[in-house]
């Protein structure tokens, strides 16, 4: 059984009746009318049922488990035991951590509630530290969470909340594994939410191993991508991306741009052009620091940057308002990857563009890409960046070798037999014969 909130009539948060120190930071936060995913996830999270929800991202998933379980602690206080959480989130990169954690500590801020991030790329000693004064939420990466359960620095067994959040993600990155293994130490009856900005076969049958007579939600059509993006793309060489690029920032002044690229090498590369033509731009890849992915976010975000160029380690930890425009240099090789990526603009009901930049090669995953959005993606042709057709290409190539194929070091050519399909190869022609003297 699923519910769908896309036919629901928008509530307010003051109809939930929530702890007054709640509602107190709700209404901080500017949050008056709730998203699809809020109306319907915090009504059914809120009574202690097990939620399977599929939520874009930008559509106020955070508040969706944070505020329902914010409200059953309040409504059951119980001191804070050193080492020993009530709630756990588990999010894949250390981005989406500290994002989780900034939100979740706005809206404890009136409560004696305390959050604690857990991820890589720091030092063990200062988490260690906070951990065994005594924290009530941990939000942590599978990996650091598993350092610090072998150190002993932190027990499971009495959570009583458990989150998913970005499950997807975390299938697509190997943790779910380890995922189940620390949920064993969880003694405890807990109660499990799951969101996932897409929801493919393998994060429903983890759903049913991890959930318990749960509550499907979905808040918008089924791996969809916000209708408040409009997607376009450019048919280019791969060569030509960069010149493409630089083209467009200038001709449309684009006033900030998030830049995805497939591997770090290319985000580089680009990063490179970007510097010799003077344009303010920042690169946020795994090979980067901690500090220096934070710094780059920050820069961006206060507008001290043009372009921030990414890999997918930066696509679900970008929150940034009023975000206009997400160029794809290269598409992903996971057509869900796509939505993620679109994902940072057109958020909170903004309108927003998604320009991907497509080689021959990348014709296929376009194809794919549109069969998962159910919509076609409109196709601008430049004269000055134009690519040889790819269908006559392939036509040509098969034309040139269906019958024959050519050895390069001996020149020799090679016919195929057309009745019995074996290799024919011609008589060698007679050497001369040299002359007698």
């Amino acid at each position: 059984m699923f519910l769908s909130a896309e036919r629901e009539i928008s509530m307010n948060f003051s109809s939930l009746d929530l702890a007054p120190e709640l509602q107190q930071a709700i209404d901080a936060c500017g949050y008056k009318k709730m998203t699809p995913v809020q109306q319907q996830a915090i009504v059914v999270a809120r009574r202690g049922r097990d939620v399977l929800a599929s939520a874009q991202t930008g559509t106020g998933k955070t508040a969706a488990f944070a505020v329902p379980i914010l409200q059953q602690m309040l409504a059951r206080p119980k001191a804070t035991v050193p080492g020993t959480p009530r709630v756990l989130i588990l999010t894949p990169t250390r981005e989406l951590a500290e994002q989780l954690a900034t939100n979740i500590a706005r809206y404890a801020q009136f409560t004696e509630i305390s959050v604690l991030a857990l991820y890589g790329g720091v030092k063990l000693g200062g988490q260690a530290s906070k951990l065994k004064a005594g924290v009530d939420i941990v939000i942590s990466t599978p990996g650091r969470l598993l350092e610090h359960m072998t150190l002993k620095n932190v027990e499971l067994a009495k959570v009583e909340f458990v989150v998913l959040d970005e499950a997807d993600r975390m299938l697509d990155m190997g943790f779910i594994a380890d995922v189940r293994q620390m949920l064993a130490q969880i003694t405890s009856g807990h109660q499990t939410l799951l969101f996932s900005a897409t929801i493919s076969p393998t994060v429903n049958e983890l759903a049913h191993k991890l959930l318990t007579n749960h509550q499907e939600i979905r808040a918008t059509q089924l791996n969809s991508a916000a209708d408040t993006v409009q997607h376009v793309m450019y048919p280019v060489a791969e060569e030509d991306k960069t010149r493409l690029f630089k083209t467009l920032l200038a001709e449309q002044n684009w006033y900030q741009v998030l830049v995805f690229t497939s591997t770090k090498e290319q985000a580089d590369k680009l990063m490179a052009a970007l510097k010799t033509s003077k344009i303010d731009a920042a690169v946020c890849h795994a090979d980067k620091s901690q500090g220096a992915r934070r710094r780059a976010i920050a820069d961006f975000k206060s507008a001290k940057l043009q372009v921030l160029i990414a890999t997918e380690v930066a696509a679900r930890g970008l929150d940034i308002q009023g975000l206009d425009h997400v160029v794809n240099y290269n598409l992903p090789y996971l057509p869900e990857d796509y939505v993620h990526r679109i994902g940072r603009t057109g958020r909170a009901g903004q309108q927003g563009n998604a320009i991907s930049f497509v080689s021959r090669e990348e014709e296929r995953t376009v194809e794919r890409i549109e069969r998962l959005i159910n919509s076609k993606i409109k196709r601008i042709s430049r004269p000055d960046f134009a690519v040889s057709n790819r269908e006559s290409l392939l036509k040509t190539v098969r034309k040139h070798s269906k019958n024959s194929r050519t050895n390069k070091v001996s020149q020799t050519v090679i016919r195929m037999d057309k009745t019995s399909g074996a290799k024919i190869k011609p008589k060698a022609k007679p050497k001369a014969k040299r002359p007698t003297k």
